[in-house]
């Protein structure tokens, strides 16, 4: 009997399929209460984000109305300007985020490393779980409006930086995914609950377009309000 983990990547085109392309790129449209409440609303609302497939890697481009470009990896976030040349870094970037919460302002670095750690975590996914160090624990089933999903408990190692090291992926019967549970430990160990939807067929691979994301309670449920943040993909390519 196939795992739970390999049937999810299965579903989404399978991993010999994946490891044909080293980068994803798409527009981005995003919205919701997250970015405002950072002290950022409209820096990232409509751009184009790229992942690498291979590597942790990740950039926005352009980043805020002057059309600056991120460059996000592990251990270090830049911004240069359009033409490539450097305006400012910052080294072990998570260990800026000390203390912060919710409600803590961001600075546009600390930005740029949210969405990076996000956007490539989102965009690699669920490939992510068969990754070296990733290990995966199958879960009871969720009920939720009436569908019955399968959970996975995916443990991330150290070397990957993601919201938080547990996260929990919900799919249905197909291995598709519906929902996907983690804690923003940047932010105060925020609870989100990840709706994905919308899903699209890209040179063989299965795409989620559309995110949104709600609090989560302590029961697992999701809060109906406030949006905390929405995602929109179009016009994706791999390569």
């Amino acid at each position: 009997m196939r795992s739970l983990a390999n049937k999810i990547i299965d579903a989404h085109g399978g991993l010999e399929r994946w490891r044909k392309f080293s980068r994803l790129k798409a527009k981005l449209a995003q919205g919701g209460a997250l970015w405002t409440l950072k002290g950022q609303p409209t820096t990232l609302s409509d751009t184009s984000v790229t992942v690498d497939l291979v590597r942790e890697w990740a950039s926005h481009s352009p980043f805020g109305p002057e059309a600056k470009i991120s460059s996000f990896e592990r251990d270090r976030v830049a911004l240069t300007d359009s033409n490539g040349v450097a305006l400012e870094e910052l080294q072990d970037p998570r260990a800026s985020f000390a203390g912060h919460t919710l409600e803590t302002p961001w600075t546009e670095l600390q930005l740029a490393y949210f969405a990076g750690i996000a956007m490539w975590t989102y965009l690699n996914m669920p490939f992510l779980l068969a990754h070296p160090g990733v290990t995966t624990e199958e879960l009871a089933d969720w009920t939720e409006n009436g569908e019955t999903w399968h959970r996975l408990k995916v443990t991330f190692p150290a070397e990957i930086a993601t919201h938080s090291t547990v996260q929990t992926l919900y799919v249905d019967d197909q291995g598709l995914l519906k929902r996907h549970d983690y804690d923003v430990e940047i932010a105060g160990n925020t609870p989100g609950a990840h709706y994905v939807g919308g899903y699209v067929d890209v040179q063989g691979i299965k795409i989620p377009t559309s995110r949104r994301i709600f609090p989560r309670q302590p029961d697992g449920k999701p809060m109906a309000e406030p949006l905390v943040v929405s995602i929109d993909l179009s016009e994706i390519q791999l390569s």
